[in-house]
């Protein structure tokens, strides 16, 4: 295969360079798991795992390699190879990491175009589209609102209709998996060297989609339980898939859980229609709650606005705040560990120039 094919450019090869490393090849990273990696290189792929270093030195989970990433590797005989440096990540996506942990878990890195799946066999779901948005915008990848199983929609019209209206500027594609001639919408998207991530909630059909884009069945899919219409993860790991007449596709398992993480700007661009009325608050620095003269809260009563968009823009800016909080208690619970530790390492230094 040649790099290009897997979305090399010539700034990487300066980036590769630079790292002044003897004996590496450039990779991307196409699947983890357990701290092992599947890597694409230029004679194949290999199985690879991180030098010790990178585990060492790294900081927080998402300085690990992720799927998507450019790496330096150096294969050895037995056709493996050590991840030596991650190239800098042109794009990424991120979220809270599941559970009490206050951590960014990085889901997948240098996306061009994320398709953003839900399914139509339920009503279209507005608030979790716009939580999505929120995600891709984040990251600087192009969205793309992708409204699956059209073929099951009581009504594909309205269903567009209710999606286009959260969605932006961003486009909505309605789509059956189950059919060859209705994916037609989302090919123009997978071109060599370009990559396209699927994301969505579980039972939406992606894997159905990758496997319809890609020509076969690479991906297991399963069933959609008929009495809440939710699915199983049928993608265990995330992956990247190299499509054979052109493109990259990574496929990510359905998160029950995306807390954001770090997206106050992408959250202006997603809410733009409710914060362009903010200027016309009483006050300045109106947080659009309970203040007096507040102009959206207007809007919203008059019916202009509506109230539930204006929910759901207070709740994710509440998340966000949430877990901004979470982390700055993070970094303050860190620099004291790291003080303690600087402070008893001194005091050991500090004994043995008294002996």
């Amino acid at each position: 295969m040649q790099l290009t094919d897997l979305g090399w450019t010539p700034e990487r090869d300066r980036e590769l360079a630079a790292l002044a490393a003897d004996e590496v090849v450039p990779a991307r990273l196409s699947l983890e798991h357990n701290h092992v990696y599947r890597v694409l290189t230029e004679s194949g792929e290999l199985l690879a795992e991180t030098a010790g270093r990178i585990k060492h030195f790294a900081g927080a989970r998402s300085e690990l390699p992720a799927v998507g990433d450019w790496v330096a590797v150096r294969p050895n005989q037995a056709g493996r190879a050590v991840i030596r440096a991650i190239l800098p990540r042109r794009t990424w996506f991120s979220r809270k990491a599941a559970g009490r942990e206050t951590e960014e878990q990085v889901i997948a890195a240098n996306i061009d175009t994320v398709l953003i799946v839900f399914g139509l066999d339920t009503h279209v779901k507005p608030r979790a589209i716009e939580r999505y948005l929120a995600l891709a915008r984040r990251a600087g990848v192009r969205p793309v609102v992708v409204l699956n199983k059209a073929d099951l929609a009581e009504d594909v019209a309205a269903d567009v209709t209710d999606a286009t209206v959260v969605a932006g500027d961003a486009p909505v594609h309605a789509v059956s998996a189950k059919d060859e001639g209705r994916i037609a919408p989302l090919l123009p998207y997978l071109v060599p060297g370009q990559t396209v991530a699927f994301l969505g909630p579980s039972g939406v059909g992606k894997s159905s989609l990758v496997n319809q884009l890609m020509g076969d069945a690479v991906l297991a899919t399963g069933p959609v339980r008929e009495r809440d219409n939710r699915g199983r993860h049928t993608s265990v790991h995330r992956q990247l898939l190299l499509r054979p007449s052109g493109g990259l596709i990574i496929d990510t398992p359905g998160m029950r859980e995306l807390q954001l993480w770090d997206v106050n700007e992408s959250l202006d661009e997603t809410f733009g229609d409710v914060l362009e009325l903010a200027p016309a608050c009483r006050f300045r620095d109106c947080q659009h709650e309970s203040e007096p003269g507040c102009a959206i809260k207007a809007a919203v009563e008059a019916g202009t606005l509506a109230a539930e968009r204006y929910e759901s823009y207070l709740q994710l800016r509440a998340e966000h705040a949430s877990v901004e909080k979470a982390r700055d208690e993070r970094s303050a619970i860190d620099a004291k560990r790291q003080a303690r530790l600087g402070s008893k390492a001194y005091k050991s230094m500090q004994k043995l120039r008294g002996r």
